[in-house]
């Protein structure tokens, strides 16, 4: 093979032929392997994505059936407007790959600086392959920052490539998907032989409706001697791939019988099983292209002894926008359990705002924070009491339902806010798995958290109520940590009288005969209940700011309980909301500012010198 020469190359141009060369050698030697992260982003497998980061550079390698171009980007949204995007492809043996950007009125622009850098390019008769890498923050004003919040990532291919016009429109072949690309690697191998428990749904008829919750009850395997389960993963009907959105598995109330089991209807029906009301704390969450989910080598989710979860209800979302009818779908979960036990027994903790009709949000806001505290006083009880060196947490899962915008996990020790437990800026009720805490954080005596979620409720006209309902809000978080405690929810809600009072309430019913229950006076609100007289009030964008401001100031009943029916002695007092001193978030990451000594790798030197590096390489095999 005939080798590229620098004789007539500037310096600049050697050098950086010189370091690109090194960069796409062991790229294409290596290609397929070294990824830490994987995802199929359609439905069909056609469209495959591997990554891998460090503390500045991400590198990405995408396979899709195409001998056309791939398209690849990022967007504030999941829309194609405000993108920065990736477009490249082989074309007559060479490979080629450019960066652009889209305007808000969705016009597609060649971005003056390309950030996307191609490190090797390949194509058989069926599929195209490109690896490619930038930096996580460019400092161009038309790329968008990778962060360790959700991103929300666009792909397309076409089966033409970019011609001297630009791309050809996509058509049909696209989509969007939620990734957090900055995830730490976890593990996912399990032992050979290791046991499989199956929970599935049977025959589900899949509603000729846009979106459907199917719930089903379900028993944990039954095992005569503690085992630990140490993987959760989905299984999905073959060509159900991309209708089943998510699944949560939750823990139910031990107390129920085996006549639950034959339950299976859709969640949040007014004619759902009462039994599933009893099921509140999520164990397990996946959502579609995720990864599934593998505990730590030495923490395992214990069953088989009195203390752990007896009965779990699964709940499916079906995605159906074709509205497609006859549909009979069995997919669910695999668990994988050994009778070889961990080192500890993974509990988990359920903080935030108490889910209730006391948690409101006005309409028209477009930021509305909440706020639910694990206090010190649950904490040091609960710890003190069961374990008084702490606890490590090493996953957390933040909750919120469609109007969630942002959440995060405060910790604070004493007075003074340590980095957060979890956080994710670009919320997606869509895409919800456990974000693994790296390394993890121990959760000691006298600690407090701070669930923050922040909600845009400006396309709505009237309040939004906690409650269980995608419609409804939440704002929690919960926990996986080690060892498990007796601790299965530290949370609190706002007093209502204060809310009340905002509006102009000034007595209630009483006795409390009804639920909701019913305002006395003023006479504007008399005989309706306190959910009727919050949406008759008239609110506006500043009675909703007033309101908000107020609500975070109000007493809050503590919620801190064990598992089942039994609580601390601190469950149920009223208190201030505590006051911990925050930390002024790190300052934003600089730009330099570009001079002309800087270095600048001229196109048409690194694809050369990337094709004949990786066909050098590939004749190797």
């Amino acid at each position: 093979m005939k080798l590229i020469t620098f004789r007539n190359m500037s310096e600049n141009k050697v050098l950086c032929a010189a370091v690109f060369l090194t960069s796409v050698v062991c790229a294409a030697c290596s290609r397929g392997s070294g990824f830490d992260h994987a995802a199929t982003l359609d439905a069909n497998g056609k469209y495959t994505i591997k990554w891998k980061f460090d503390e500045t550079t991400i590198t990405f390698e995408i396979e899709a059936e195409t001998k056309g171009y791939i398209g690849f980007g990022i967007s504030p949204n999941g829309a194609m407007a405000s993108s920065d995007i990736m477009i490249g492809g082989v074309a007559h043996g060479e490979p080629y790959l450019h960066d652009y950007f889209v305007d808000q009125g969705r016009g597609v622009h060649e971005d003056p600086m390309q950030n996307y850098r191609l490190l090797y390019g390949m194509e058989n008769h069926t599929h195209t392959v490109l690896g490619f890498s930038r930096d996580l923050q460019t400092c161009d004003p038309n790329d968008r920052a990778i962060t360790d919040s959700t991103v929300r990532v666009i792909w397309a291919y076409h089966d033409e490539d970019v011609g001297p016009s630009g791309p050809v429109y996509h058509g049909a072949d696209r989509g969007r998907k939620s990734l957090r690309l900055l995830n730490p690697k976890t593990g996912t191998n399990v032992p050979p032989g290791t046991a499989v428990f199956d929970l599935r749904n049977v025959n589900v008829p899949v509603p000729h409706k846009d979106t459907t919750y199917w719930c089903r009850m379900f028993k944990m395997p039954e095992v005569h001697t503690k085992h630990h389960i140490i993987r959760i993963e989905a299984l999905l009907q073959e060509d159900h791939r991309g209708m089943v959105h998510h699944i949560l598995l939750y823990q139910c109330d031990s107390t129920l019988d085996d006549s639950e089991l034959q339950a299976s209807h859709e969640c949040f029906h007014p004619n759902m099983p009462d039994s599933f009301l009893s099921c509140e704390t999520v164990i397990f969450a996946w959502a579609i292209g995720g990864e599934g989910y593998t505990y730590p080598p030495h923490v395992g989710m214990s069953i088989g002894t009195a203390a752990d979860p007896v009965y779990v209800l699964m709940e499916v979302h079906y995605d159906n926008p074709a509205l497609h009818t006859g549909l009979l779908d069995n997919s669910g979960l695999r668990l994988y359990y050994t009778p070889r036990l961990r080192s500890y027994d993974a509990g988990v903790m359920e903080t935030g705002v108490w889910v209730s009709l006391y948690h409101m949000l006005p309409p028209g806001m477009e930021s509305y924070v909440t706020e639910g505290h694990c206090t010190q006083e649950c904490l040091r009880e609960s710890l003190d009491m069961e374990m008084p060196s702490g606890v490590r947490v090493f996953a957390v899962l933040l909750h919120a339902h469609l109007a969630g915008r942002a959440i995060r996990t405060r910790h604070f020790r004493g007075l003074v806010e340590l980095p957060p437990l979890a956080s994710d800026n670009n919320f997606d009720f869509n895409f919800q798995e456990f974000q693994p805490v790296s390394p993890e954080r121990l959760l000691l005596p006298g600690d407090s958290l701070i669930t923050e979620c922040i909600y845009n409720t400006k396309a709505r006209q009237n309040m939004t109520w906690g409650g269980l309902s995608t419609r409804d809000e939440m704002c929690l978080s919960y926990l996986l940590y080690y060892p498990r405690v007796n601790l299965a929810r530290c949370e609190s809600l706002p007093e209502i009288n204060g809310q009340l009072k905002f509006i102009g309430v000034k007595q209630i019913q009483s006795p409390l005969t009804t639920w909701p229950f019913m305002i006395k006076s003023p006479k504007r609100y008399s005989n309706l209940s306190f959910t009727e007289a919050m949406d008759k009030f008239r609110w506006t964008k500043k009675r909703g700011k007033a309101f908000n401001e107020l609500v975070l100031t109000l007493p809050i009943n503590v919620r801190c309980s064990k598992t089942g029916q039994e609580e601390w002695s601190i469950q149920g007092v009223i208190m201030p909301p505590p006051k911990p001193k925050s930390v002024r978030p790190p300052a934003a990451a600089t730009c330099p500012v570009t001079s002309g000594s800087q270095h600048h790798c001229e196109p048409f030197v690194v694809v050369m010198a990337a094709l004949v590096l990786v066909l050098h390489a590939l004749s190797r095999f």
